[in-house]
C-alpha cells in the first residue's frame, strides 16, 4: 500500500520553531504525488538543537521517505560541518536520509559548475565574514557578500521583499558565476525567476536547494518551473 496523496514520496520537513518561511516556500515547490509533512524544533546547544531527535522521531510517525532540514548553519564558525554531522547521526537514528540546506547549497552550486559566487544573507557584516569563510571552506570563491542585516533571527522572516531585491542587485555587480542565498527564514523562493532574469545569473536559494536535493534523492526528477533554473533544469 502507498500513501494516497503521496504515492511518489513523503518528505518530512523540519525547521526552527520561529521560522515561518520554510513551510510555505517548500509547499510552492511540491510536485504532484509528493506531500510535505512538517515538524519544528528549537535552536540551541552544542548539537544545533537539543530537541531535534525528539521532534524528528515524532515526524517519523508520518512515514516520510526522507527529511529535509530547513536550516543553514553558515553563520557559525564550523557550523556547516557540525550540521552535516548532526544530520548523519539523525539519519542513523530515524532510518531515512536527512538533507540540510547548507550542504544542499553547495551541491546546487556544483550543479551549475559555479566557482565564483556572490552571496546574499540576512545577517550583518560581522556574521557575513563567517558565512564567507564557510562558503570558501566548501571550495568556492566568494567575490561579493551582502546581508539585509535583520536585527534578530525572528525578524528575518519580516524582511521586506524590496530590501531583498536591493541586496541581490548589489552583489550581482560582481563578476560571479552564481548568486547564493543563505538563511532559510529569508523569503526568496517566489522571487528566484525574477532575480535570475534581472541579474542574468543562476540563483541558488537555500530552501529551493534543500528541496531539490531531497526530491532528486527520492528519484523525483520533474522539471519544476517558475522557481528558477535549479529546479527546472537539474
Amino acid at each position: 500500500m502507498v500513501d494516497t496523496l503521496g504515492p511518489r514520496g513523503i518528505i518530512g520537513l523540519m525547521a526552527p520553531a520561529m521560522n515561518t518561511v520554510v513551510q510555505p516556500e517548500l509547499e510552492l515547490l511540491r510536485p504532484t504525488g509528493v506531500t510535505n509533512q512538517m515538524q519544528r524544533f528549537r535552536l540551541g546547544g552544542d548539537a544545533v538543537s537539543d530537541d531535534l531527535v525528539e521532534e524528528a522521531t515524532k515526524l517519523m510517525d508520518s512515514n516520510p521517505d526522507a527529511i529535509a532540514l530547513g536550516l543553514t548553519a553558515d553563520a557559525a564558525p564550523g557550523g556547516v560541518a557540525k550540521l552535516a554531522a548532526r544530520c548523519r547521526d539523525l539519519a542513523e537514528t530515524v532510518g531515512v536520509p536527512v538533507f540540510n540546506a547548507s550542504e544542499a547549497d553547495h551541491a546546487a552550486l556544483s550543479a551549475f559548475a559555479a566557482l565564483r559566487v556572490a552571496v546574499v544573507t540576512p545577517f550583518n557584516a560581522e556574521i557575513d565574514r563567517i558565512v564567507k569563510a564557510n562558503v570558501e571552506e566548501a571550495g568556492f570563491e566568494v567575490v561579493a557578500i551582502r546581508g539585509t542585516a535583520a536585527p534578530s533571527l525572528a525578524a528575518i522572516c519580516e524582511t521586506p521583499l524590496d530590501d531583498i531585491r536591493a541586496v541581490f542587485r548589489q552583489v550581482a555587480e560582481a563578476d560571479c558565476d552564481a548568486i547564493l542565498q543563505v538563511g532559510t527564514a529569508l523569503p526568496v523562493v517566489a522571487m528566484i525567476e525574477e532575480l535570475e532574469a534581472e541579474t542574468g545569473r543562476p540563483v541558488v536559494a537555500c530552501n529551493a536547494a534543500v528541496y531539490w536535493q531531497t526530491l532528486r534523492a527520492l528519484g523525483v526528477t520533474d522539471a519544476i518551473r517558475g522557481y528558477g533554473r535549479l529546479l527546472a533544469e537539474h
